[in-house]
């Protein structure tokens, strides 16, 4: 809504009857009901949709990143009433919606693809997994979010994963088939962002690791990826380039990537939607994809080529929940009493509330996606860890109190995770016990050394060094560590 109204277009917004009081109703310059909260009876009704955007005279639609958004059903619909959809066409949402064929027309384009096969009975998930060798992972053909998704370690546990898995692939998306692949152990989840037009010229928009995850859902994003070089860097973009082509893709979409430790990558699926973490590089690239979306679907050209795509400094997202990381990560739903959101230098929050707001317990428990930017990875970490700081939110619980133990982890300080991060750190980063005596070296220590660097850095004049009183700040964490240094 922000992007619309700088390029003055108006907007209109939907809502279920729990969201009436919604941020998103608040802002739109129009709104309209469409149901209960039930999303199969409001925000999954094209028929609904469609009748709003015929009574508000909309000549446009964007379906954000959520619900009918990757529903090839819904750009058919607006065609078919004459609204242009602000999004992919619903061709190249058809082929790669299911994973399978999209694996099948990634691997035939060229693209790496991880080992894997069918699944449709037990037996046949046995004959698969042996062939490819365990551990494997179960996968829903359709959706994503990490519904549907098991790992299975050895053939006697197969059959009553694969029941589970069906079952919660059938509860989301309405399709029981899943498939197996072979698990890559500890792998980095790494995505290339690309961005087309209806003319076939085709950019990618470097990468994002979006590796710390809980439950195969994103929690933390940045980029660049502090693994990867820029030649692997250029290899995985030209791949999702190459990727995008072959089913004619144009607006904004994703490629996901599995990176193992040999630095080997293979195509892990395409989201043909605005992802959520798609700030970060706004932040490193000056652009708004949004903006983009609408250009591209009103016709025109993206007026740039690869060689004029460029970023700077780094970015990192944090997505800010209500939600509870003792009790496992489930929601926690309920009245927001009081919101203080961060601001500052290269401090970008994207939030769906505010004070004296009710978090529904029908949805996702989002609240923001808190973002920064800096000129290089260690300032960004320890903006962030700001900028986390100053971040309030009372009435309910949220994850702050994880993200900040996250930002202060040593391994993730020094770049050094996975997507099973998480899972391997959890009593440390979910009830704080983390930090044994020596272990409080370790952080003060990795702090310590990104701060100082980042003092130096700064001390040369380039406008982003934050001033005396920033560094001042951090100056305990500086002293200890210098102190045990000799006074280095």
């Amino acid at each position: 809504m922000r992007t619309l109204r700088e390029m003055s277009i108006g907007s209109v917004a939907v809502y279920s009857d729990p969201d009436r009081d919604a941020l998103h109703v608040r802002m739109a310059d129009e709104a309209y009901p469409i149901g209960p909260a039930l999303a199969s009876e409001s925000y999954l009704r094209i028929d609904k949709l469609m009748d709003v955007a015929k009574r508000a005279g909309c000549d446009g639609l964007h379906p954000g990143y959520g619900f009918l958004s990757e529903n090839p059903a819904l750009p058919e619909a607006c065609e078919a009433n004459g609204i242009t959809f602000i999004g992919p066409p619903a061709s190249a949402m058809r082929a790669m919606g299911l994973k399978t064929a999209a694996r099948d027309k990634m691997s035939a384009a060229g693209v790496p693809i991880v080992p894997g096969g069918a699944a449709n009975t037990v037996d046949e998930a046995k004959a698969t997994a042996r062939r490819i060798g365990y551990p494997v992972m179960l996968k829903a053909t359709a959706g994503g979010g990490g519904k549907g998704m098991r790992l299975v370690h050895k053939e006697e546990e197969l059959g009553p994963a694969l029941e589970r898995a069906r079952s919660e692939a059938k509860k989301a998306f309405g399709d029981e088939t899943v498939y197996l692949e072979k698990a890559i152990i500890q792998p980095r989840h790494v995505e290339i962002q690309v961005l087309g037009d209806r003319d076939g010229n085709i950019v990618h928009l470097f990468e994002r690791d979006c590796s710390v995850q809980r439950r195969h859902q994103k929690v933390v994003e940045e980029t660049p990826c502090p693994a990867i070089d820029d030649e692997i860097v250029r290899k995985m973009g030209e791949v999702a380039v190459k990727g995008a082509e072959a089913v004619g893709y144009f607006s904004a979409g994703t490629f996901e990537f599995l990176l193992g430790q040999d630095k080997e990558f293979y195509f892990l699926e395409m989201n043909t939607r605005l992802q959520v973490e798609h700030p970060v590089t706004e932040l490193i690239t000056g652009m708004d994809l949004v903006r983009e979306m609408v250009r591209i679907a009103a016709g025109e050209s993206l007026g740039y080529a690869q060689k004029d795509v460029t970023r700077s400094g780094a970015a990192i997202e944090c997505r800010i929940y209500a939600e509870d990381p003792s009790t496992g990560f489930l929601p926690s739903p309920g009245k927001i009493t009081r919101l203080r959101t961060p601001a500052g230098p290269g401090v970008r929050d994207d939030s769906g509330a505010y004070e004296g707001a009710t978090i529904s317990a029908n949805y996702d428990p989002l609240i923001s996606k808190l973002s920064v930017w800096a000129p290089d990875r260690p300032r960004a970490v320890a903006r962030m860890r700001r900028a986390l700081g100053e971040y309030v939110v009372a009435g309910i619980r949220t994850n702050l109190p994880f993200h900040e133990r996250l930002f202060a982890h040593p391994e993730f300080i020094a770049g050094h995770y996975d997507t099973s991060f998480i899972e391997r750190h959890r009593q440390a980063l979910v009830d704080g016990s983390l930090f044994a005596e020596e272990e409080h070296a370790s952080v003060a220590a990795a702090i310590a050394v990104a701060t100082y660097r980042a003092e130096q850095r700064g001390s040369s004049g380039n406008g982003d060094s934050g001033g005396t009183e920033k560094r001042h700040s951090v100056s305990p964490w500086v002293t200890a560590y210098r102190s045990r240094l000799g006074g280095n």
